[in-house]
């Protein structure tokens, strides 16, 4: 019986074991690579603390104190700030001295643009498609098919606007809210 001998140029098991383990890692870190923002888009930021409110923040990102927010917005109002979650949401000015007790979400719930308040006709007109809602939010002309989502209001104690999630029925409507 004569034993085969290896010839010289094939590598043995364990170094292609090696190298077929190294391709294959090297391919799986680059694909996740890619996968990874791709899945971190999909997946909405989260509102910090589990139930509870955010300080809402302007533009720039700066806390809004009450005391300086009505100081230079008039009554009748629907200001900008973000809200839950990072979401653009209108703060409404009641009266030289309050803010509403809500805050009306300002994605627009047929395609998610963000709806500007037209304070010539009293409302919120998306520049999408054409849906409009009233100046509590309810939606009055399609296509969307509900109406803008709501938040409390709360004033904190250092005087800052905290918003929280709404859960209770919809005061326009009168349904339990689609939103949470």
């Amino acid at each position: 019986m004569t034993q085969a001998s290896g010839t010289p140029d094939v590598p043995d098991l364990g170094r292609r074991q090696f190298m077929n383990l190294l391709t294959f890692g090297a391919a799986t870190g680059t694909v996740l690579g890619m996968l990874y923002p791709v899945v971190r888009y999909f997946i909405p930021p989260s509102s910090g603390g589990a139930g509870g409110g955010v300080t809402a923040k302007d533009a720039l990102g700066n806390d809004v104190v009450l005391k300086d927010f009505l100081a230079t917005h008039a009554v009748g109002e629907r200001v900008l700030a973000q809200g839950l979650k990072g979401d653009p949401t209108y703060l409404v000015v009641e009266d030289a001295g309050a803010i509403a007790s809500y805050g009306i979400n300002a994605v627009c719930t047929h395609l998610g643009c963000v709806v500007p308040w037209n304070a010539s006709e009293n409302k919120f007109i998306c520049p999408c498609h054409g849906s409009q809602y009233d100046a509590t939010g309810k939606v009055v002309r399609g296509p969307a098919p509900l109406s803008l989502a709501l938040v409390h209001t709360e004033i904190t104690e250092d005087g800052k606007i905290a918003m929280t999630p709404w859960t209770e029925t919809d005061f326009r409507t009168g349904d339990a809210p689609w939103w949470t």
